[in-house]
């Protein structure tokens, strides 16, 4: 079953139907077709489709639903194949913590391709809330759906609550449902500040459906300790599980593991060797048993919520003509934690904004270079580029896991 919307992306989806090679049994759900996903709900088929109820067959618990794409630690994104299995244990998890509950109105204003607003949908979908969904962010638009739905949570981060904060500056939308972690003052007195004793968020990834550890009061690691139904451990390079206060790979067993990577078998037998998901993340455990995030295996940009591999960007800016060499880096970004700023040899003359163009129509346009710096060369040791001379000329900085912002 697929469940699209013909406003603003229906072209798109047309193209795509076209050229993809669909089972006979795919049933396409237009939901803002007159009573088209409401007909679904109460009949079990849509209007001008075969009427015929949901499939009760059994489904192979291994057989991959969804598939996200993630490039944390390659160049090159990589689907990860989510099975039912792991989108359900992502479910189970966050509302046996408290988490999800039927009477939660969830705000959907993140991106649906990353993990961190999917694994809330799908929870709040299992445990019969309510799901709630806007195109784009917009901040006066998502006042006016909280005051109109009494939205209960949203994934937000603190540039949109800023942008909240200014567009209901005469209180005109009630926001009092939403259940916000504190912010500045003026967003405060508009929501429901959420101070109850809950887990919080540790670490996860695209791989694992979610978050597989979670923060309680009194823990010494800040990213917690394992969710139910996981078991997390740091691994040595000789697949030794290490004791506390040792440095090591943070691996992974549970259901919520995903099944591997779209065609990409060596890929998938690196990260699952052994019978653990290799996150290619240091960690560390604490005396008292809980996690600390120590940083990534390989050097990682990280903007708001999104990862960005630098290899990606420099592969796409080596592309433009007027490009030598390219190599880019993560400066430390008040807004956004860190921003991507591109170091670039010429072959010929070429504008900053020209190569900031060119990567906004070759890759997601969050990984772009924010800003260009021109050199005759780039610093090397050996074959490979000095990263760490360029942060050091060009005020790189903040990378996960250095106590930068």
């Amino acid at each position: 079953m697929i469940v699209w919307q013909d406003a603003e992306i229906g072209p798109v989806v047309h193209k795509a139907r076209a050229a993809a090679a669909t089972s006979d049994a795919a049933e396409w759900i237009r939901h803002d077709a007159p009573a088209g996903y409401e007909a679904l709900l109460v009949d079990g088929h849509a209007p001008g489709e075969a009427a015929h109820p949901f499939s009760e067959g059994a489904v192979d618990p291994e057989a991959p639903v969804l598939i996200l794409y993630t490039a944390a630690f390659e160049g090159r994104p990589n689907g990860a194949l989510l099975p039912h299995r792991a989108l359900l244990a992502q479910g189970f998890i966050h509302m046996a913590l408290g988490l999800a509950g039927r009477d939660d109105v969830y705000l959907n204003c993140g991106p649906l391709f990353h993990v961190g607003t999917l694994k809330a949908t799908l929870a709040t979908f299992m445990a019969g809330g309510t799901n709630v969904f806007t195109p784009r962010v917009d901040a006066a638009e998502l006042c006016r759906l909280i005051d109109a739905h009494g939205c209960t949570g949203a994934f937000l981060l603190p540039p949109t609550v800023q942008a909240m904060v200014e567009a209901n500056a005469d209180g005109h939308d009630n926001l009092s449902t939403l259940r916000a972690k504190p912010g500045p003052e003026s967003w405060n007195a508009m929501v429901t500040v959420d101070d109850r004793p809950l887990p919080r968020s540790g670490f996860g990834q695209t791989e694992l459906a979610g978050i597989v550890t979670y923060a309680r009061p009194g823990d010494q690691g800040r990213a917690g300790r394992a969710a139910p139904l996981t078991r997390v451990e740091i691994m040595g390079p000789d697949g030794r599980v290490l004791p506390a206060g040792e440095t090591g790979e943070i691996v992974v067993r549970g259901p919520m593991a995903m099944t591997g990577y779209h065609r990409r078998p060596e890929l998938t037998a690196t990260r699952s060797r052994g019978g653990w998901h290799h996150t290619g993340d240091l960690g560390r455990r604490e005396p008292d048993g809980s996690l600390s995030f120590v940083g990534p295996m390989t050097r990682l940009i990280k903007s708001a919520a999104e990862n960005i591999y630098p290899g990606e960007v420099e592969a796409c800016l080596r592309t433009h003509p007027a490009v030598a060499d390219a190599a880019v880096i993560g400066v430390p970004d008040e807004r956004w934690g860190q921003s991507v700023k591109a170091v670039v040899v010429l072959r010929e003359a070429v504008t900053d904004a020209a190569l900031i163009a060119h990567c906004r129509d070759r890759i997601a346009s969050y990984k772009k270079p924010r800003t260009v710096e021109f050199t005759p060369c780039l610093p090397r040791r050996g074959d490979a580029v000095d990263y760490d001379a360029l942060d050091a000329a060009y005020g790189g900085g903040g990378y996960p896991g250095t106590g930068g912002p």
